[in-house]
């Protein structure tokens, strides 16, 4: 699993990059993307370790990862997407900068050094790879765009390529991180959020030659709801109140005025208010900006009480986790 290791104490050192893989149904490319990152991180000098993280696949998938030498396999009990699988993935990893990147051959492992020299001469937390020339069918295409316009309408992201996997990141970044649901394409804004350094860098897309592509209608659908939600906690997970304060301020107002509005027809058209539409209608305000003033507060507190505890359910369940490096009488002992 650590490559390139030097002895101290009879120990193994760190690794100093931990590059991280999810796969879901990728049995075709296993073998050259694993040879094409041992190539390209042999070169660079120091300690790594290799985690693929197995994502429920249903084809043989596991198996090819098996075959692998010097690999680290964690396989999850059923598929959670990948952005729980990058979760996974982070939270395993050793080393000082984390490289991450899909299984599916597209992204080129010969990009990470050059990734890695931005990191490193402009200082930043991460580095995030851009597919300029992208090599995906039409209707993905279109999906992308339509995504990129609202990312920037609603959280300001200004990143070119927030969907391409392969990025470095310095340990602290992705230690940061909490992923789940199709959230793995707002990683840059929740990092931006919380003040960490980011910078881009064009990079090589591949055409896929094996398997299928995995994003479709129903993930865009998916991500659309998730970035509601970082746009909902980048603006207001500090005062959830202020967003339902002025929601309920606002029912309060419209609601007073209709109900004037139907005094006003009541006293001087003589319209009775059983059957006054604007009557029934400040009354529904009223009640609705109690209910939103009401919710302002109880988020506010469910919020304090998330941030203020540090035990929760796993999301997700790992099945085994396989070191390929280790001896088979090691993992007999265990």
């Amino acid at each position: 699993m650590i490559i390139n290791l030097k002895m101290k104490d009879n120990k193994e050192e760190k690794p100093y990059f931990s590059v991280v893989v999810p796969v879901y149904n990728e049995e075709g490319n296993l073998k050259e993307l694993d040879n094409e990152i041992k190539e390209v991180m042999d070169e660079l000098g120091k300690a790594y370790e290799i985690i693929y993280i197995n994502d429920g696949s249903r084809d043989n998938s596991l198996n090819e990862l098996k075959k692998l030498k010097d690999v680290k396999i964690i396989e999850l009990n059923r598929n959670y997407g990948q952005a729980t699988a990058l979760d996974c993935g982070f939270k395993s990893a050793k080393g000082e900068i984390v490289i991450s990147m899909d299984s599916d051959l597209q992204n080129d492992p010969k990009d990470i050094p050059r990734l890695l020299k931005k990191l490193k001469d402009e200082n930043l937390d991460v580095v995030a790879g851009w597919r300029r020339k992208r090599k995906d069918k039409a209707g993905i295409k279109i999906l992308t765009k339509t995504g990129k316009f609202l990312r920037r309408v609603l959280i300001k992201d200004v990143v070119h390529d927030t969907g391409c996997t392969l990025r470095v990141y310095k340990r602290e970044a992705v230690k940061s991180l909490d992923l789940q649901g199709e959230m793995h394409r707002y990683i840059l804004a929740l990092l931006n959020w919380k003040g960490f350094k980011i910078g881009e860098l064009e990079t090589n897309h591949r055409p896929r030659v094996h398997g299928e592509t995995k994003y479709g209608y129903s993930k865009a659908v998916r991500g659309f709801i998730d970035l509601l939600y970082i746009w909902f906690i980048q603006k207001y997970s500090q005062r959830p109140l202020h967003v339902f304060g002025y929601l309920s301020v606002f029912s309060f107002i419209i609601g007073t005025l209709t109900g004037l509005w139907s005094l006003y027809d009541r006293i001087f058209n003589g319209l009775s208010l059983n059957r006054n539409g604007w009557f029934f209608l400040s009354i529904f305000l009223g009640l609705a900006s109690i209910l939103f003033f009401s919710f302002g507060i109880i988020i506010d507190l469910l919020i304090k009480i998330h941030l203020n505890t540090s035990h929760y359910e796993q999301r997700y369940h790992i099945r085994t986790i396989i070191d390929t490096n280790r001896s088979r009488s090691d993992l007999d002992e265990d």
